[in-house]
């Protein structure tokens, strides 16, 4: 059964060659890990939520969930590497972060010979691909299925709870100091989509594009979320407060926490229905 979800768990060029990791790599696992290590906080709560929470034996800076993930040691961040602490733990198999995890760092892993899994999501539906890929690898197949199975189902519900809504347009912050955004191809765009909003900076030219006060005017959004640079909702709304933007004279400006729309992993779900809650709460507020 794991070798027939091995096969399957991403598409094959050849059964010789076998599957490609999110790098376009290939990538052969005669049998389950049994010692990982992740490189990105995401990873890490993937891979508890895989089931495969027991096979982690380090983690990137900033892997925070669930609780136990904390006590896992640390074997650098997104732009450093701690080798030895690394090799320390002997590995088989360590976890990048396609767009994230620096490439050198990436190759220093390969070239001492261990293996490495490229892994990155761009949309909420690479949240159960990567469930399934790293339940295969890790032999927590079942486990990664139910996960996987319950966020598609979760979404699926959302998404026709709240299709055929008013649109609503949104501002999407995800830091403050610079004025940072996503633009539609960043899945926590995808996120407000869900909800029937729509990100004013949707066609943007850059992923996290940096954007001025005069564009967020010129946008007009009905409403502003998310978190950013923010540590509480009260500060979330002092950033805003002196701005005079419609959203803000409306008291559309709604906090969530940066980890439930900035992190690819189940627990968005939780600030998609926050955001959902949001933006209904404009359209209500609308038709008054």
């Amino acid at each position: 059964m794991a070798l027939a979800a091995l096969v399957c768990w991403l598409p094959c060029l050849s059964a010789a060659r076998g599957p490609k990791d999110d790098s376009n790599t290939d990538v052969e696992f005669a049998k389950p890990a049994q010692r990982i290590v992740s490189l990105a906080p995401f990873i890490t709560e993937l891979i508890y939520a895989a089931g495969a929470g027991h096979r982690l034996v380090g983690a990137s800076a900033y892997s925070d969930y669930p609780a136990s993930a904390k006590s896992l040691p640390v074997v650098g961040d997104a732009v450093a590497l701690h080798l030895e602490q690394l090799l320390s733990l002997k590995p088989d198999l360590v976890i990048t972060w396609t767009s994230g995890s620096r490439a050198a760092n990436t190759a220093r892993v390969e070239a001492l010979g261990i293996r490495v899994l490229s892994v990155d999501a761009r949309t909420l539906d690479d949240i159960p691909r990567l469930l399934r890929m790293i339940g295969a690898i890790a032999g927590s197949i079942d486990q990664a299925e139910q996960a996987a199975r319950n966020f598609e189902e979760r979404l699926l519900g959302l998404q026709n709870q709240y299709a055929g809504r008013r649109p609503v347009s949104v501002f999407l912050e995800v830091w403050h100091r610079p004025l940072m955004t996503v633009n539609g191809s960043h899945f926590a765009s995808h996120a407000v989509e869900a909800c029937g909003g729509r990100n004013i900076f949707s066609a943007a030219s850059g992923l996290t594009p940096e954007v001025g006060m005069e564009e967020i005017f010129s946008g007009d959004p009905e409403a502003i979320v998310g978190g950013g640079s923010a540590s509480s909702n009260a500060q979330f709304l002092r950033d805003w407060q002196a701005t005079g933007l419609r959203a803000v004279r409306q008291g559309h400006v709604f906090y969530v926490h940066p980890d439930l729309i900035q992190r690819p992993t189940p627990r968005i779900l939780d600030g998609v229905e926050k955001i959902c809650a949001d933006l209904q709460k404009v359209r209500n507020d609308a038709r008054q």
